[in-house]
């Protein structure tokens, strides 16, 4: 469980195939910030990018930690199949910490693609195209997770192509996530508003359940 609150930026270091077919998946090594690992053990959760991963071993002294990635996870997420780009660090949420954000499993829902990301006045906008089956769980000032990043939605533009929404980006935002990295055409991971899915799931099944008379 998480808070889409980020706590740090690493970038990945290294990665390594686990097999020699498509079906195997990757270690990635993750270079996290000078003591950010202090507190971390093996089997511990840390989110890259939004997308929930098991410390696999760890390297104190080199600030580095390795994770095990899936085919299916790599299939279904994006910046986590290559050397070299930043990612957004989440630690696991403790029963004791402040629930700065939102809800956040770390489950990624859909890859959305950067359509427009600029400065306004001491802002930043960002509109994002995601898949549209998506779009009946995102709602204005409802919440949605980019890469990781608990925020909120602003605009909702249901189009052909998919739903578009828009989110403005404060300045501590841009300069202490890699949202700041994003230019248009970048692909984010989203996860929806936990409370969103459950409450379509219950709509949904009321309206499929059959019709009881009363005994």
């Amino acid at each position: 469980m998480f808070t889409g609150i980020i706590t740090g930026v690493g970038r990945i270091a290294d990665s390594h195939a686990l097999g020699g077919s498509l079906q195997h998946g990757r270690r990635l090594t993750i270079e996290a910030p000078p003591g950010y690992l202090d507190d971390v053990g093996l089997g511990d959760s840390i989110a890259l990018n939004g997308a929930c991963m098991t410390v696999t071993s760890l390297d104190l002294p080199a600030h580095r930690f390795t994770i095990d990635i899936s085919a299916e996870s790599l299939a279904r997420t994006t910046g986590l199949g290559a050397v070299g780009p930043r990612v957004n660090l989440e630690k696991a949420l403790r029963a004791h910490d402040r629930l700065g954000g939102h809800i956040v499993s770390g489950h990624v829902d859909g890859i959305g693609t950067v359509t427009h990301f600029a400065p306004v006045g001491e802002s930043w906008e960002l509109r994002v195209r995601a898949p549209a089956e998506l779009g009946k769980y995102l709602a204005y000032k409802g919440s949605i997770t980019v890469n990781g990043v608990s925020l909120t939605v602003n605009r909702v533009d249901d189009q052909p192509e998919g739903c578009g929404f828009s989110i403005n980006l404060i300045p501590h935002t841009v300069q202490h996530t890699t949202l700041g990295d994003l230019a248009a055409g970048s692909t984010v991971n989203l996860e929806i508003d936990t409370v969103a899915r459950y409450v379509e799931r219950m709509l949904s099944a009321g309206v499929l359940a059959p019709t009881q008379e009363p005994t």
